[in-house]
């Protein structure tokens, strides 16, 4: 993997992003967090700089991915979360390796959904695949955004769209195809890691509903509802989110 940053000093912290996105999406996260956590965001295979083999991949490949990258960069344990289907990645990780996760980030992701939930996932993909990615993302932008936002910064939704369009089209579909097959509530309550889960109050995919059965399924953990938010909140309102990771993080560090 060529496409990782690290910056800051103290325990250390994975934050992997969504489908399409880049480690970017969490610059602002890494900058109110690195005085007290050493801060690794990467950019997905096939996303950014990451290079991508042509094969077809899985959860379990993105999950190989991230332990690759914890070994390479000699890291004993971690804190780990993500965002959306980066959101999916940091629990089955933590099944699979649970000693050396320090706690879970879930951030605006999905378990538990109902036939109809995933009817509507599958749908999206499907009209991708049909129509092309182009034509369906704005869409894609009204689910991710506010509308205020995007009246208010039409610069920075044209920036995510570019990086979707940037993201060659059979990885972005292939990971929208994670994220829409991926059922997390087989197994979640397998997960012991200390969690923090946060979503938007209007986020349509990952809606309370489904983050209030994930707390469900996670005992100890705790829930956020971000008032107002859909989807992308890191790009949308880093500053809603970040006091609440940050002292979650910090009461694990015992600080």
């Amino acid at each position: 993997m060529t496409g990782f940053s690290v910056a800051g000093q103290g325990p250390a912290l994975f934050m992997i992003h969504g489908i399409g996105a880049r480690r970017a999406t969490f610059d602002r996260m890494v900058e109110g967090l690195r005085d007290r956590f050493t801060c690794i965001t990467y950019d997905l295979r096939g996303h950014g700089l990451t290079p991508w083999d042509g094969a077809r991949f899985g959860l379990d490949d993105l999950v190989d991915d991230l332990e690759a990258l914890r070994a390479r960069l000699g890291i004993e344990a971690a804190h780990v979360a993500g965002h959306s289907l980066g959101g999916m990645i940091g629990p089955r990780y933590a099944l699979r390796y649970p000693e050396r996760v320090l706690s879970l980030g879930l951030w605006s992701t999905a378990a538990f959904r109902t036939e109809d939930d995933s009817a509507k996932v599958r749908a999206v993909v499907a009209a991708m695949r049909e129509k092309g990615i182009g034509p369906v993302l704005d869409t894609l932008t009204a689910r991710w955004f506010t509308d205020d936002f995007c009246a208010a910064r039409p610069d920075v939704i044209d920036w995510r769209k570019r990086q979707v369009m940037a993201t060659d089209p059979t990885v972005f579909l292939n990971v929208f195809d994670i994220y829409a097959e991926t059922e997390m509530a087989p197994w979640l309550h397998e997960v012991k890691a200390p969690a923090q889960i946060i979503t938007g109050e209007n986020d349509g995919g990952c809606n309370p509903r489904l983050n209030r059965l994930i707390q469900g399924a996670m005992p100890g953990s705790e829930l956020e509802i971000l008032p107002g938010l859909k989807h992308a909140i890191f790009i949308e309102a880093t500053e809603q989110v970040l006091p609440h990771v940050r002292r979650f993080l910090l009461a694990r560090e015992g600080a």
